[in-house]
């Protein structure tokens, strides 16, 4: 059975919704289908927010095969199959190679993209839902433009929901509607999904979709916990705030309801890892090991088990000393360039590779433990580090 997502998946850009950045007058993605001029890509993007169908578009538009794979089950074998019969003339040149869940692909799986990339072979779009700068080597990177798609707003969702019902022959009030809106969180195979589990398990006589059935077919309401909105800031906001009070159990309660929530693991071992430079600091410097390592961990092990190395790595950061010297030292110097600008670096200081630099003073007086101040002459003496217990 064709799932409801595919039934009515866009045909063209004047069915997409949503991403009018990408997609709008003017905007890169619709100028590249116009000139019939398609490039390498990675979209970047929550689920369920068009990545796929977008690449899908492209592809259709400009007239080019398109190939769709899954990094979660595909390899290079997979890869290989694409292209050899390509570089052999069996296949058209310049074919649409679309890899979902591009993070899953391993260095080495990535690095056998790239010569096919950069000579044109394929036309590589690649999605995935994690930071590509993290995630995707900097040769692929480099080869590829990053388009950062946005979740669904909710008006967007109801129009696509309204397009799944209309292929159903059922109806929705407001309120329902509304409810299935917010619930999706800018993901429209959640929406899609809920009202054919209503369709095909259900089977309301009278084609009405209802509050109580939606209730039914989602089995539970997600915690208030907009990934995009104010209730991801205020909570991350909140266990930031705890563990720089040392407060285990605060710091312990909010990552719960993260976690519970459907955050980004990922997400959250990023801001450990800030915060082990930024709030502990010189005070325990093995905090930014443990912090880095957990990242590593979550990135390993992913969901439900990652929750077990959030829970360990929080209770280290929140019982940690805290020390924000560093930090605050480093602003202040940054005011400073801020402010003066490029100043002149002391001669002493500067190279002098050539005879012309070493007869201007270039390095002349230069000691290798010099007791006075290096810094520029206008800010000569200048304090910018003080230790915890001095006067910030």
């Amino acid at each position: 059975m064709i799932p409801l997502a595919d039934k009515i998946r866009p045909k063209n850009l004047a069915e997409f919704i949503g991403q009018m950045h990408l997609v709008g007058v003017g905007a890169p993605i619709r100028l590249a289908i116009k000139q019939k001029q398609p490039f390498s890509m990675i979209f970047w993007g929550p689920p369920g927010c068009g990545k796929t169908t977008l690449a899908r578009l492209i592809a259709d538009s400009v007239k080019r095969q398109f190939y769709g794979l899954s990094a979660v089950s595909a390899g290079k074998a997979d890869l290989r199959g694409i292209v050899e019969p390509i570089k052999k003339g069996l296949a058209a040149k310049g074919a649409v190679v679309f890899l979902d869940e591009l993070h899953r692909f391993n260095k080495a799986q990535q690095d056998f993209l790239l010569p096919y990339v950069e000579d044109g072979t394929i036309v590589f779009i690649g999605a995935t839902t994690e930071n590509p700068s993290f995630e995707v080597i900097s040769p692929l990177l480099s080869r590829s433009r990053v388009f950062v798609l946005k979740p669904l707003s909710p008006e967007e969702i109801k129009q696509i929901i309204k397009r799944g019902l209309k292929e159903l022959g059922f109806t929705m009030t407001v309120k329902p509607l509304n409810l299935l809106a917010q619930f999706s969180d800018g993901d429209a195979r959640i929406a899609l999904n809920a009202i054919e589990v209503v369709a095909q398990v259900f089977k309301p006589g009278n084609k009405k979709i209802t509050v109580e059935l939606l209730t039914r077919a989602l089995q539970k309401k997600n915690l208030l916990y907009d990934r995009a909105g104010d209730q991801h800031y205020d909570t991350i906001s909140a266990y930031i705030k705890s563990l720089r009070a040392s407060d285990v159990d605060a710091a312990l309660y909010y990552l719960a309801r993260m976690v519970e929530a459907g955050e980004d693991p990922k997400f959250i071992a990023r801001r450990m890892i800030i915060f082990a430079s930024e709030d502990i600091g010189i005070a325990l410097p093995t905090a930014l090991v443990v912090a880095n390592e957990t990242f590593q961990a979550v990135h390993t092990v992913g969901f439900p088990e990652a929750q077990i190395n959030l829970a360990t790595a929080t209770v280290y950061l929140a019982k940690a000393p805290k020390d924000r010297s560093a930090y605050n030292a480093y602003f202040k110097a940054l005011d400073d360039v801020k402010k003066y600008g490029n100043l002149p670096i002391p001669l002493n200081l500067r190279n002098a590779p050539t005879k012309l630099m070493k007869d201007l003073g270039y390095s002349r007086g230069y000691e290798m433990y010099a007791k006075t101040s290096l810094l520029p002459d206008k800010i000569t003496g200048k304090k910018y580090y003080f230790t915890k217990n001095k006067k910030q």
